[in-house]
């Protein structure tokens, strides 16, 4: 197998112009992550409001993970068959739909119209995500881990509109807190939408929409599960940590605005490191990139057993935005060393699938283990997955790859 190749001055490109669809989806990014931002910032809060039981507070976030791992396989059929472009204008259609829903539902009082809600949320997230993917397909294979982690980059804008347009909407429309947030939220998905209308991106040749091989081929080899298990942990934890920290602020007698602000740094954590991580893949390599993302998100959970002021929360969710950062790009980075080009779709699909599905019982888990035993305890638990991740990549970090770099 060959790299695919960028064409010559004047050369017609399949692709278009490879600029501007990297820049067209970065910034698609920062304003598709606001939406993340603002349920995480939210979620548990509303959920708390509006639940029939305390314990299932997180349950609306729980939903968001959900609606992320549900809609993976699907928006992959979708790129396969019809290219990315229409997966992500239908992503970006349930990202208007989470606004509009989640709006009504805070008016009328309707804590499961604010689960369905939340859901649409998690398919127009997971379509984001999908778009590092989208970025990688447009260069070389030598600077695919740089295109995917500048597009990531996005990120950090997002990190700053959520919480932002949290802290500025919260209050519009009293006595329905937040209500004007996810109104505001809806236009934002809106405004992307339009911008992904401009990303020129080739629809799948008959040799892609086959698919190649078996996936359950794909999926046995060694690299190809390290990589999942390692994206899975990384992701699973920082939900996890994540969904519970603005609940265990709040129950610590924090204000909502120390709570936003942390999300608003921690987003930032998450992505500002895309700036130089693909150079860090390039000269290190992947798994050293993951393990060192590992290690910080252990760090992040010990920092956060020494204290419940301020200062020890926004360290915990900063120090695990960094460790995401390395351990999902570095994993993510891995996932294109195991597939061939007609594979693309299917096989980064199903690790999204894998990897969301991973969050989802972390995200159910992380309320009812908050309010029964509290944020110490939901530290402590973090730290059996980590080891689980670290052992899978030491096992196999060295393994040579069923496939060559396509």
């Amino acid at each position: 197998m060959t790299a695919n190749k960028v064409p010559g001055p004047g050369a017609p490109s399949r692709y278009g112009s490879a600029k501007a669809n990297v820049a067209r989806l970065t910034i698609a990014q920062a304003l598709g992550g606001a939406n993340s931002a603002v349920v995480y910032s939210t979620g548990a809060i509303v959920g708390n409001m509006l639940a029939p039981d305390p314990a299932l507070a997180t349950m609306p976030i729980s939903m968001f993970v959900a609606g992320m791992a549900a809609s993976t396989l699907p928006a992959g059929a979708i790129a396969q068959r019809y290219g990315r472009r229409a997966a992500f204008l239908v992503g970006t259609g349930c990202g208007v739909l989470v606004g509009l829903l989640a709006a009504v539902a805070v008016v009328i009082g309707s804590f499961w119209l604010y689960c369905a809600a939340t859901l649409f949320g998690g398919a127009y997230a997971a379509v984001v995500l999908s778009f590092r993917f989208a970025a990688a397909d447009c260069v070389p294979a030598e600077h695919r881990p740089r295109a995917l982690s500048f597009v990531l980059a996005g990120g950090v804008f997002a990190g700053v509109i959520g919480p932002q347009l949290v802290n500025h909407t919260m209050y519009l429309w009293m006595p329905y807190m937040f209500a004007a947030s996810y109104l505001a939220q809806a236009a934002v998905a809106a405004v992307s939408a339009l911008l992904l209308v401009g990303v020129r991106l080739a629809k799948p040749t008959a040799v892609e929409a086959a698919g190649g091989r078996p996936l359950s081929i794909i999926a046995r080899q060694p690299r190809f599960m390290t990589a999942v298990i390692c994206g899975a942990v990384s992701y699973l934890l920082m939900n996890f940590l994540m969904t519970a920290a603005p609940l265990a602020m709040r129950l610590c007698g924090l204000s909502q605005e120390s709570s936003n602000l942390a999300i608003q740094w921690h987003v930032i954590a998450m992505y500002a490191p895309s700036f130089f991580t693909g150079r860090l893949i390039t000269r290190f390599g992947a798994p050293r990139v993951v393990m060192a993302g590992l290690i910080l998100t252990g760090i992040s959970a010990a920092v956060g057993l020494m204290g419940v002021d301020v200062t020890h929360f926004w360290a915990t969710l900063i120090l695990l935005g960094i460790g995401w950062n390395f351990g999902f790009v570095g994993a993510s980075a891995l996932v294109l060393e195991c597939h061939r080009p007609e594979e693309k779709a299917s096989v980064q699909s199903l690790n999204d699938f894998a990897v969301f599905g991973t969050m989802t019982l972390g995200s159910f888990l992380s309320g009812g283990l908050l309010t029964a035993y509290g944020w110490n305890f939901v530290l402590g638990l973090s730290f059996f997955p980590l080891v689980v991740a670290v052992i899978a990549l030491a096992t196999t970090a060295h393994a040579g790859r069923a496939e060559p770099r396509p």
